[in-house]
């Protein structure tokens, strides 16, 4: 198991979270992400729980994201809310060729007051040892809008800039 701390975008800061963490590991079934969000949940915008569906444009508002480098240049995005509805799409080169992707990831929630906790469980979209992307974006009731990720590229937020592709996804362990 793989544990990150994510950092906020300099020009994007939180006001009511203090950190973002995620954990990854990798068993014969896929891969097991859990996100963690620290700080004043209560003021945070969550989308209302629904049934597991593809949908687009998670990421305008509370999102957890994996991104995934699957050649050269290519690459995949997966967009996890915690209403259960999620977005999975295939990249041939930086924010270019998208075209949607099969994904069929099972999205759990729990709040326990000054921790929200997203797990996801997704099948394995690579070989250990390739490079990923872990972010999320957290939009709190008064506006506010803060970008995380394990690493930023110069300019504004952009969780596709190749310099955000850090972590390696683990080896699979034991069930």
């Amino acid at each position: 198991m793989a544990e990150y701390t994510l950092v906020p975008h300099p020009d994007t800061p939180p006001r009511a979270i203090d950190f973002v963490g995620v954990s990854i590991r990798q068993d014969e079934h896929g891969l097991n992400l859990c996100y963690v969000i620290g700080g004043d949940t209560a003021g945070l915008v969550i989308p209302p729980a629904a049934a597991p569906c593809r949908t687009d444009e998670l990421w305008r508002t509370t999102c957890f994201e994996l991104f995934v480098q699957t050649g050269a240049t290519d690459y995949l995005e997966f967009n996890f809310s915690p209403s259960s509805a999620w977005a999975a799409y295939r990249f041939s080169d930086y924010r270019t060729g998208m075209a949607p992707a099969d994904a069929a990831p099972r999205i759990g929630i729990s709040d326990e007051g000054d921790a929200l906790i997203v797990a996801v469980r997704i099948a394995a979209p690579a070989p250990p040892g390739t490079l990923a992307a872990l972010s999320v974006v957290v939009e709190e009731r008064d506006g506010t809008k803060s970008y995380w990720a394990l690493a930023h590229g110069d300019g504004p937020p952009d969780f596709h800039d190749p310099d955000c592709f850090v972590a390696p996804l683990p080896a699979p362990e034991p069930a």
